[in-house]
């Protein structure tokens, strides 16, 4: 079963009262976390800031109760701003909740395929690039909230956004940038202390009192969430967060579904999926590696798959596993996926109790904390070192993914990444491949003169064996056999086996033992017809190979 599959291993491993406690107090924690973050990440991709909330309720509940990870935390992640904000800017609200569903049917199939062990294969420069790419952008595009500027133009790429900013920095208000910049700096002072309580929610609520304090005292204007967002659910008209629970709506709203649309969302899809399966399972990996445990990759990929198909219809955007939540999960005590559970009812009560409250959240304070959460998501002190140590071509590759990521998007980046990894790991490889001719006797086998023997060494595949092979050329001296030492050949395809015949028959004068071939080899040279060719032979052995070119000698002589 790939559902429930880490609330069963939980179970198995001996649940009880004293667990069941830690997995309350470890989900109250990392549910005040998430409601900030939840507001702060909606936000970021453009839509009201209930829809996260509704995201880390819905969606973080369904994860963790059918998902394969026992510490997970779901809900919506800075590493999806980049790539929602310009579907949000192209096709709205709508447009983002059905490429979320999409999403989420694609994760499912990903996991009912057991793709979830494919993550292994991306490269770290690949990750690391993007993720710090990703960072950088998620900062930058919170200047705007934290200086209050007024932003006559809203561009889709980078680059333009640069310029838009950079236009609008005379509109700066400095009651916002104050607020903001006090909630940076509480954020990093607070969190150099290591209590328990989260930095995330000292700093926010410091920011809410400094801008309190500017707009009624101070004779100053810092903008609030109740007053950029308001909200109407039937005859509910109000402003910031609705004093609601999620409300069953269909993810195209009041918009005609059409499969046009559904093909235009599907490269955003698969991009959101794809993300959301490199992200998900990464944190579970980490959370492995806090824990001790082991987590299942197919049904992770499962339960957030019906997780990201269930939460648009409740008004929830793209979610996945956070690292950051989850390490807080982990650190508070957890045991099981009850902790996830309570995390996201916490956060439901939450809203229910306090909505009006946080319609007095100040707007900078909140992209500062975004800015905090993007400064520890791209670790930048471990990126710049990883460029110190890094060898050369992987700082290539991931220099490559990080400015691709900044100036196109993660999907350009990881392509390009992964094709230049393949590249270069390809390159690598071939170079470990060699064939080395021994004139006169080899010191190993000890043959004889008259025998040319043929040292190859490494895997004989498309990108090494032209070249390694081209060594095998015309014997002139006066040789009664060649040998062919495959002792060390560890695989070949079909590009090695045709220029394999090609250095046969530039010896086809002479008997040609090959020495040791593995079982695997030996197969494919007999497959494709080698072993058919006149005068080649294999030999399993040194010993066998003596009597053969023994036998060889009794017949030249007779």
């Amino acid at each position: 079963m790939l559902i429930f599959n880490a609330l069963r291993q939980a179970w198995r491993e001996g649940m009880s009262l004293s667990t069941l406690r830690a997995d309350v107090i470890a989900g109250i924690t990392v549910g005040v976390v998430a409601i900030p973050l939840g507001m702060a990440l909606a936000i970021a991709v453009g839509v009201p800031p209930q829809h996260g909330l509704y995201t880390v309720i819905v969606a973080g509940l369904l994860a963790a109760l059918l998902g394969g990870s026992r510490f997970n935390i779901t809900g919506p992640t800075a590493a999806f701003v980049v790539i929602l904000l310009p579907i949000t800017q192209q096709y709205g609200l709508t447009g983002l909740m059905l490429a979320t569903m999409m999403s989420g049917v694609i994760l499912l199939l990903m996991g009912v395929l057991r793709l979830g062990q494919l993550v292994a294969y991306v490269p770290y420069p690949v990750t690391t690039g993007f993720t710090a790419g990703i960072g950088l952008t998620i900062a930058f595009l919170q200047l705007k909230d934290l200086l209050g500027l007024s932003v006559a133009t809203n561009p889709i790429h980078f680059p333009e956004k640069v310029v838009a900013y950079a236009t609008a920095m005379p509109t700066i208000n400095l009651s916002d940038a104050l607020v903001g910049i006090i909630t940076i700096g509480v954020f990093i002072g607070w969190a150099k202390l290591k209590t328990k309580v989260p930095a995330h929610v000292v700093s926010l609520v410091v920011g809410t009192l400094v801008a309190l304090v500017l707009n009624h005292l101070g004779g100053a204007h810092v903008g609030l969430l109740g007053e950029k967002f308001h909200y109407q659910i039937g005859d509910l008209v109000g402003q910031g967060i609705p004093q609601v629970l999620p409300q069953f709506v269909m993810p195209w709203q009041n918009d005609a579904f059409s499969w046009s649309l559904v093909i235009e969302l599907l490269p955003a899809a698969f991009t959101i999926a794809m993300l959301g399966c490199i992200e998900s399972l990464l944190c579970a990996v980490v959370a492995d590696g806090m824990t001790g445990t082991k987590h299942n990759p197919n049904a992770e990929l499962v339960g957030q798959g019906l997780a990201n198909m269930v939460v648009p219809f409740f008004g929830g955007i793209p979610a996945t596993a956070a690292i950051a939540r989850t390490a807080t999960n982990i650190r508070a005590g957890a045991f099981s996926p009850i902790s996830a559970i309570v995390h996201a009812l916490f956060v439901l009560a939450a809203m229910i109790a306090l909505a009006p409250m946080l319609s007095y959240v100040p707007m900078s304070a909140l992209a500062g904390l975004l800015i905090m959460v993007a400064w520890n998501m791209s670790e930048a002190p471990h990126f710049v070192h990883t460029i110190k140590v890094a060898p050369r071509r992987d700082v290539a590759v991931l220099l490559t993914c990080f400015t691709l990521t900044v100036v196109f998007d993660m999907v350009v980046a990881v392509v390009v990444g992964l094709l230049l990894a393949g590249l270069l790991f390809i390159q690598r490889i071939a170079s470990l491949t060699s064939v080395n001719r021994v004139e006169g006797n080899h010191p190993h086998l000890d043959l004889g003169e008259d025998v040319v023997v043929y040292d190859i060494n490494g895997p004989l595949f498309f990108a090494a064996s032209e070249k390694a092979l081209s060594v095998i050329d015309r014997i002139t001296l006066d040789a009664r056999a060649v040998v062919m030492d495959f002792s060390d050949v560890t695989t070949i395809d079909i590009s090695a086996i045709h220029a394999f015949e090609n250095a046969l028959d530039r010896v086809r004068d002479y008997p040609v033992y090959l020495l040791d071939v593995a079982p695997h080899v030996a197969a494919k040279l007999t497959t494709a017809g080698v072993m058919a060719i006149e005068n080649v032979e294999m030999v399993d052995s040194v010993q066998s190979l003596r009597e053969r070119l023994a036998s060889t000698a009794h017949n030249v002589s007779s």
